[in-house]
């Protein structure tokens, strides 16, 4: 059957795990015992897991690689030349290939044995395949019993087969790999920004991996996808995944290949809630936009400090593809209520390179520019950078950074002029910011409230804050009437060393945005292990027991650090927040001086 291959013919070969490995060998056995039976045939392929022995350089006069998502097997052979790499949304490859834009001649394909009305299936790969079988005018079939039948488009008639090679050998297997805590702990944050009857759409690797174990206690997930993986298969057994609130394709899993193990690849097996769909279908951004509540999380190589990012490559390096991420981003930034999520670890190489930059290495790919991105999350928080200037977004991802990068991107910020060339920073354990303290509270009146200690990104979150009060208010809480509160000032409460101060917010959630509701703040005297205290509430959420649940946490976490109390200066007429002192319980000493009353109090306890 491979003689009929002629030279200059253009071969494609099956995606990921669906790759049909035993005519793989066979097509090189043929090779190394007639070497000149073809000479200059190109090899397309999405993506081989598999060995990729056409890229090896003895047979670099019969064979010449071309991928359009660069594998571990053919990244080196890429990068020395040997191969080559075709840069495109993976959408748009079948229509470049039903134009002749791409021609296949030859197409390398893998099905299920064919069922009683003779359709094979291409089971765990149907993306590009089904439209690369129709335009080849050589189709050979390597039928094996292993290949699961899956519902959708991806069937094709037997007398469509040139040649069918049953030969039955385990299918490939996907394993991203073990992970640690810091995987697990971005999977965590993620899972903070999926919300129950969300639809998804989750990348591959050891990041969305960990993401599948923290989301077992969500309901009503739909997937829309490029990859279903053990991960999304797991969830649809506990029934996390159940697409009932899905806007289109309601009641399934839609996905286009798979990557997984064997007991993945059975529960697709003649599923009716799994459909394959082709690729051009599943990652057209105009389809995954018409899924309310869709939510796109993807992973990269670096982001830099302005929101742009790479996925597949590391500065001249080609590393991967373009692939479905920035179809899928696209599509969900189009889509009501739509958000899409890069998650990525702050460093790479064993904690020598940060992931975050100031600007992309030189000439890595913009797979995904300033507007793709609604959040990031890394191991050390989450940054939303939708809506954001330039200065917000290095702010917040600074924040997001590694400990070890902070004070050089902040130094590279101020270079670029990006940041301000003022902005603080307070380097080591001090200024690292304290997870561990955010906590929920709900106050007498029923209102919801998230508190959270201050981060070095809220400064226009205060500032908001603050311009919201009333003169009456800014008087009683600052003791004078100065009304602005520029840069130079906002600085004191959002930097901060949390060893020597605590700020914390008092937080309600209006859809995506944060508004600040309160602020409370102490400050340690050493000399007698006290901490002077204040607060304030914003005037349309005044009497609702904001004030009273922010001195309680705050005395918690001063009893915490085994301070003895709080001091305190308030304004003599300034009733409401006299009586929140007088409530905490501790034992109160007061002197009036000026109008000003100074109240000395001592924990109880």
């Amino acid at each position: 059957m491979f003689d009929h291959i002629r030279r200059g013919n253009r071969i494609f070969i099956s995606t990921g795990c669906g790759e049909p490995q035993h005519l793989v060998r066979t097509l090189i056995d043929y090779v190394e015992s007639h070497p000149t039976a073809f000479y200059d045939a190109e090899v397309l392929q999405v993506w081989t897991l598999g060995v990729a022995p056409y890229t090896d350089v003895k047979f670099k006069r019969n064979f010449r690689h071309n991928s359009f998502f660069i594998g571990n097997t053919t990244r080196e052979a890429v990068n020395r030349g040997l191969a080559d790499y075709s840069p495109v949304f993976l959408s748009q490859v079948p229509d470049l290939i039903r134009r002749g834009m791409v021609p296949i001649d030859v197409a390398l394909i893998q099905t299920s044995l064919p069922d009683k009305h003779g359709c094979l299936s291409l089971g765990v790969s149907v993306d590009i395949v089904k439209a690369a079988t129709e335009a080849a005018s050589l189709v050979i079939v390597q039928a094996n019993r292993a290949m699961p039948r899956t519902h959708g488009e991806g069937f094709i008639r037997i007398e469509e087969a040139d040649f069918i090679l049953p030969h039955d050998e385990p299918l490939l297997e996907y394993d991203a790999g073990k992970y640690g805590e810091i995987v697990q702990r971005i999977g965590k944050y993620v899972s903070h920004l999926i919300q129950d009857g969300d639809t998804i759409q989750i990348g591959y690797g050891i990041i969305p991996d960990a993401l599948f174990l923290n989301l077992a206690d969500k309901k009503h997930l739909g997937v829309h996808t490029e990859l279903i993986s053990d991960g999304i298969v797991e969830l649809m057994k506990r029934g996390v995944v159940d697409n009932s609130c899905k806007s289109i394709n309601r009641g399934k899993t839609i996905a286009t290949f798979c990557m997984g193990h064997k007991e993945t690849y059975d529960y697709i097996d003649d599923n009716p809630l799994v459909e394959f769909k082709t690729i051009d279908y599943t990652n057209n951004p105009l389809v995954i936009a018409q899924h309310e509540n869709m939510t796109a999380i993807n992973t990269g190589l670096e982001i830099d400090l302005t929101g742009q990012a790479t996925a597949e490559s590391i500065g001249r390096t080609f590393y991967s593809g373009i692939g479905g991420q920035a179809d899928f981003m696209r599509g969900a930034v189009l889509a009501k209520n739509g958000k899409t999520i890069l998650a990525i670890q702050s460093t790479a190489d064993h904690g020598r390179v940060s992931r975050i930059v100031p600007f992309l290495g030189e000439g890595a790919g913009a797979s995904l520019i300033r507007g793709d991105i609604h959040y990031v999350v890394t191991e050390f928080g989450i940054a939303y950078l939708h809506g954001k200037n330039i200065r917000e977004r290095a702010m917040e991802l600074i924040a997001i950074a590694h400990p070890d990068f902070r004070p050089w991107l902040v130094a590279e910020a101020k270079k670029a002029g990006f940041i301000f060339h003022d902005q603080a920073f307070i380097p080591g354990k001090g200024g690292e910011y304290p997870e561990e303290l955010e906590t929920c509270k709900n106050t007498k009146t029923g209102l919801d409230i998230f508190f959270r200690p201050v981060k070095i990104s809220d400064e226009p979150l205060l500032k908001e804050f603050i311009y919201s009060l009333s003169d009456r208010s800014l008087h009683r809480r600052f003791i004078s009437f100065r009304k602005d509160m520029p840069h130079e000032r906002l600085q004191e409460f959002v930097i901060i060393d949390y060893t020597k101060k605590m700020t914390i917010l008092a937080i309600v959630r209006k859809g995506k945005k944060e508004i600040i509701v309160g602020v409370g703040q102490y400050v340690i005297i050493e000399a007698t292990h006290t901490a002077d205290v204040a607060f304030m509430v914003r005037d349309d959420h005044q009497n609702r027991g904001i004030g009273t649940e922010l001195l309680r946490y705050l005395t918690y976490l001063a009893k915490r650090q085994g301070l003895l109390g709080f001091t305190a200066a308030v304004i003599s007429d300034n009733e409401p927040m006299l009586h929140v002192f007088e409530k905490s319980g501790a034992d109160i000493e007061s002197a009036i001086d000026t109008g000003v009353l100074e109240l000395k109090m001592t924990f109880r306890g």
